[in-house]
């Protein structure tokens, strides 16, 4: 029973966590709108669903890892998942509190580094925690060329 409630605590805390940047660093509709984007860029809204199941798989994976290692069995994945969380926050920041697009370009590659490497070592501890991952990999690579992509559009 306890790991249950301590992998539904890491849950629950996981998604706020990642779900932070949205609250500390709100979009700025106004100058997003106003940005060449191409055809493709997907709606704010299909965006804001994404991210939200994203981060549900990414808070379930962190889930199992904890139920079957807690934290002092899988540190690799706690550090890797640590890493990756500040560079997921810090594309908000970058891309909507400071304005700068190249920053946020660059910071959304390390996303998808680390989102690639935190796969690979989540498989490690559990297949399963691992293939959920996946998504979130394929996602910020998307996001790194469509942000790349913004970038060059505006320069």
């Amino acid at each position: 029973m306890k790991k249950i409630v301590g992998a539904l605590a890491v849950f629950v805390i996981t998604y706020a966590l990642f779900s932070a940047a949205g609250y500390l660093f709100p979009v700025d509709q106004e100058w997003y709108n106003s940005l060449k984007k191409p055809d493709w860029t997907p709606s704010g809204t299909a965006i804001g669903i994404i991210w939200a199941i994203l981060f549900a798989l990414i808070s379930l994976s962190a889930a199992i890892v904890y139920a079957a290692f807690s934290f002092k069995g899988a540190k690799s994945f706690w550090f890797t998942l640590l890493i990756n969380y500040v560079l997921n926050q810090a594309f908000s920041y970058f891309q909507f509190t400071q304005k700068n697009l190249l920053a946020a370009s660059l910071d959304c590659l390390l996303v998808a580094i680390t989102a690639i490497v935190l796969l690979i070592i989540a498989k490690k501890y559990s297949r399963a925690a691992s293939y959920l991952l996946l998504p979130y990999f394929l996602w910020s690579a998307f996001a790194t060329f469509l942000s790349f992509t913004i970038n060059s559009m505006n320069l």
